[in-house]
């Protein structure tokens, strides 16, 4: 067995004692995009092309029809478009705050994508002045 092979193997045993299973089951970006483009994050319109732009710059499927629905009305905190993206490898979430004009937006797949372009593409879709984010594998 060559070094590489051995250290792929290691690498997949420490994997697979921390995480109590047979390896990564996927991976998910989190994404807090703040002070973003208040028309777009309130267009109904503007969320369905963003999961479809998404989908292809991260090269996933889409199964079946973005869910998309405005309500929270009775406070302001909750008001806003959430929306619901099934992939052929998981899912995508979207909420969206009218109050602080922030979008809340996780990407779960079993598939790897690029996170970096998920990120760069999101932050420029709602015109993000400020994004945190995480990427975890699980």
């Amino acid at each position: 067995m060559s070094r590489a092979n051995s250290m792929e193997n290691l690498k997949e045993k420490n994997l697979k004692e921390k995480s109590g299973g047979p390896g990564r089951y996927g991976y998910e970006l989190i994404l807090n995009l703040y002070n973003c483009d208040p028309e777009t994050i309130k267009s109904r319109k503007k969320l369905a092309e963003y999961v479809k732009l998404l989908c292809k710059v991260i090269k996933m499927k889409r199964y079946g029809p973005t869910k998309l629905e405005h309500f929270g009305h009775s406070n302001p905190h909750t008001s806003g478009f959430s929306l619901f993206q099934f992939i052929e490898t998981s899912s995508i979430v979207g909420h969206f705050s009218e109050l602080w004009n922030s979008a809340y937006i996780n990407i779960f797949s079993c598939k790897e994508f690029d996170e970096k372009k998920a990120l760069e593409f999101s932050k420029n879709f709602f015109k993000a002045r400020k994004v945190k984010s995480w990427f975890l594998v699980r």
